[in-house]
C-alpha cells in the first residue's frame, strides 16, 4: 500500500511540476495580467497565487513520495 500511495504522490507532484509554469506563462501573457499602465491585475494575482499554491503541495507531495519510497528500503 506504501508503494502505491508513493506512486501516487510522485505522479501528482511530476504533473503539477509539469502543467502549472507554463500555465502561468500564458497567465501572464493574457491581457487581462496587465492594465493600461502595464501593472499586474488580480487576475494575475489571484492566478500567481493559486499556482504557487498548486507548486507548494507538488513539492509537499514529492517529499512525501521519496519519504514513502525509502520506508521501503
Amino acid at each position: 500500500m506504501v508503494l502505491f500511495l508513493s506512486l501516487v504522490l510522485l505522479i501528482n507532484a511530476v504533473f503539477s511540476f509539469t502543467v502549472w509554469p507554463p500555465f502561468l506563462k500564458r497567465v501572464a501573457a493574457d491581457e487581462r495580467s496587465t492594465d493600461a499602465a502595464g501593472a499586474r491585475t488580480r487576475f494575475f494575482t489571484v492566478h500567481l497565487v493559486l499556482i504557487s499554491t498548486a507548486l507548494v503541495l507538488a513539492a509537499v507531495a514529492f517529499v512525501a513520495a521519496v519519504i514513502g519510497f525509502a520506508s521501503l528500503a
